[in-house]
């Protein structure tokens, strides 16, 4: 009889034969190793860490839903503006750049507007 092994750990396998960890915890480590192997996912989780980043400090610096900030201090806090979830035109004319439901429109002399996404926009997102 060969002695199995776990996949992970090393650790001697007791019980069932088509067993692959010793627990739970080496499983779940394997997987996740496994996940982070594959570039693609890699990318994904790295995109969508810097939405939820984004998202964060709109967020932060706009608690009412609508505000008037400097670009530099969105810059300051992390803000990445290459990432965002969706745009918004105004029948105006302005683009406004969303991550999930906080967004902001670039203004003049590097000003930001940032607001919270409404209902209404429903109706004309692009």
């Amino acid at each position: 009889m060969v002695e199995r092994t776990c996949e992970n750990c090393s650790e001697k396998l007791t019980g069932r034969t088509d067993k692959r960890y010793c627990s739970d915890q080496c499983r779940s480590i394997a997987k996740n190793s496994r996940k982070t192997q594959n570039s693609g996912e890699r990318l994904m989780k790295e995109i969508n860490n810097k939405l939820r980043h984004n998202r964060f400090v709109l967020q932060r610096f706009s608690p009412e839903g609508k505000t008037t900030i400097r670009r530099e201090v969105l810059q300051v806090a992390g803000f990445d503006f290459r990432h965002f979830t969706h745009l918004y035109r105004t029948r105006q004319g302005n683009t406004y750049h969303f991550c999930y439901d906080y967004g902001y429109l670039l203004l003049e002399d590097e000003k930001v507007l940032i607001v919270n996404w409404q209902p209404y926009m429903e109706q004309n997102k692009v």
